[in-house]
């Protein structure tokens, strides 16, 4: 009975999203996407009932977009393809150079990066992990992968770049599971993602070695074109949201941000060199 509970939900979810990709052909409707840190299933259970939510809050059709891997949502992000992001401080100094978005909202709880080993490992402190193989996300993701690699290098002289032996897997659940599979030997995520990973028994077979200075979490972000009327809904309603969905989303309060908060952000990019063009 219950795995056909599970199998009712799960085709009800593909349903409604799938429906939704279809609908985005309705001008009036507003795009809400997400950085698809974890696999799409898992975000679209997640994320559906907060899309409901910001729709009945703002009375705007608001459509949830969630693209297959962090690589598409940025090139979508940084075409101006979202109405309303959900996006990585490193994302959003992008597509605020690309596109003119602009943070509106935020966690109140900062961001922090991780690496995690499996328990059964022998490397039992940082020290340990040079030479080792690392899974990462993506490239640009900022706390599980620039700033864990940034601090390892400005502090124990680890140059995990320099030294080649890394993997770039696509998403935060992916590294999770490498490493629990032996695939890598370290791998870079962030605390929230880790602690909202549904997959128990890879959760279970993880320590986290290391954590990095706090950052400003990631932001909600307005594409230039939304009108201020409009925003000033969607913030009110963010800042509104009921604990329910904050604690299926891992997050704690929503509070106000804006664009000079991520300045430190891009004081790390800068650091890092990694600006773009």
């Amino acid at each position: 009975m219950r795995k056909d509970r599970k199998s009712l939900t799960v085709k009800y979810i593909l349903f409604v999203f799938l429906a939704n990709q279809f609908l985005i052909t309705d001008l009036s409707a507003l795009t809400l996407g997400v950085v698809p840190q974890q696999s799409p299933f898992k975000l679209m259970k997640v994320w559906l009932p907060v899309a409901r939510y910001l729709e009945q809050k703002t009375g705007e059709k608001v459509i949830l977009k969630i693209e297959r891997s962090i690589p598409v949502f940025e090139k979508v992000l940084y075409e101006g393809g979202y109405d309303l992001a959900y996006m990585s401080p490193y994302h959003y100094i992008q597509a605020n150079k690309k596109q003119s978005y602009k943070a509106v909202i935020r966690d109140s709880k900062d961001i922090v990066g991780i690496l995690v080993v499996n328990k059964k490992s022998k490397i039992k402190d940082v020290w340990m992990v040079d030479e080792k193989t690392f899974l990462f996300p993506t490239s640009d993701a900022f706390a599980s992968t620039l700033l864990t690699k940034y601090e390892l290098l400005k502090n124990y002289n680890i140059d995990v770049d320099a030294q080649g032996k890394f993997r770039y897997v696509n998403s935060h659940d992916s590294v999770y599971k490498g490493v629990a599979r032996g695939v890598g030997d370290v791998g870079g995520g962030i605390e929230r993602t880790f602690n909202n990973l549904g997959d128990k028994e890879t959760k279970n077979s993880l320590k986290i070695l290391y954590r990095t200075k706090k950052y400003p979490s990631h932001p909600f972000a307005c594409k230039p074109s939304m009108s201020k009327k409009v925003r000033k809904k969607f913030v009110s309603a963010l800042l509104g949201m009921p604990k329910k969905l904050l604690d299926s989303l891992s997050m704690k309060k929503m509070i106000k941000t804006d664009d000079a908060e991520y300045d430190v952000v891009r004081d790390v990019i800068k650091k890092l060199r990694l600006e773009k063009n």
